[in-house]
């Protein structure tokens, strides 16, 4: 059985909906015969994704937006146009997100574009639409996309890392708030994708690698987890077993109670020790 939520007639709105993982979800949802709202900032992309959609739904039940997540104003203006052509929202997906790289000293306008989009993106999202979707009285789903590198922060893209451990914390926090409302019926999840073959991870390859997944199989995965009631999502990846995504993500928490180096996974003093780690049962 699916989730509650992801039932006929249900509305849907996915922001980053134009590509990818969000576009994926979008026609999963079109699919369970919701009626789906895609938002992105790219209005070509959304008109083809709209084309694509309708292969799968009527399209009367597809709205397009052009939205830029960042702006909390153009966050209002997406759920007000929702809530007047569909009546409301019953789920968010605040799936927009770039990753152009960055450097610890690089511009600062890259960073802070990389966090107004990936964080308060959803920051915003989350706390617009939630008051307005726990009103209705309904089963609810706020989808927030993080990453494994918000949680294992890996060297080589410090504004991406900061941004998704933001989604992270941000997620729980407000899993949190949901739970203690009276009467809420909204619950938040964390999807935590791993390598995923789309415009944001492609650099310049046509072809998928052999270790990513597609969207599609993202969103299958994230729909079996949402049924089954979790909140981390954690994806696992074609070449990296789920116990090693485990033991890196134990790791790294371990930094702080052992009070090793911080990133010591990376660290050519630890790195015996964290392949021991690895390799204990």
């Amino acid at each position: 059985m699916p989730h509650p939520t992801i039932v006929k007639d249900n509305v849907a709105v996915i922001t980053g909906g134009a590509s990818g993982i969000g576009l994926a979800a979008a026609a999963a949802f079109a699919r369970a015969g919701m009626k789906v709202c895609i938002a992105d900032v790219d209005r070509e992309r959304l008109a083809d994704a709209a084309t694509r959609l309708s292969s799968v739904t009527s399209a009367t039940n597809v709205m397009t937006s052009v939205v830029d997540v960042s702006s909390a104003e153009s966050v209002r203006e997406l759920e007000r146009a929702v809530s007047a052509q569909f009546g409301g929202t019953d789920l968010l997906m605040n799936n927009a997100g770039i990753q152009p790289g960055s450097t610890l000293f690089g511009e600062p306008d890259n960073w802070q574009r990389i966090i107004a989009v990936n964080m308060w993106g959803i920051i915003n999202g989350s706390r617009i639409f939630a008051p307005n979707m726990i009103a209705r009285g309904k089963t609810g789903l706020i989808i927030n996309t993080g990453s494994k590198q918000g949680i294992t922060t890996p060297p080589g893209d410090p504004a991406y890392n900061v941004s998704k451990a933001g989604v992270k914390a941000f997620t729980e926090a407000l899993q949190h708030e949901l739970r203690n409302t009276k009467g809420c019926r909204l619950t938040a999840h964390l999807l935590i994708p791993g390598f995923v073959f789309a415009g944001l991870t492609a650099k310049g390859r046509t072809e998928k690698p052999a270790g990513a997944w597609t969207p599609e199989q993202t969103v299958d995965f994230m729909l079996a987890r949402l049924e089954a009631g979790d909140f981390y999502i954690l994806c696992p990846d074609n070449d990296v077993p789920r116990a090693l995504d485990e033991k890196r993500i134990q790791w790294a928490a371990g930094d702080i109670v052992e009070n090793r180096p911080p990133l010591s996974r990376w660290h050519p003093d630890y790195t015996d020790a964290f392949t021991r780690f690895v390799e204990r049962e």
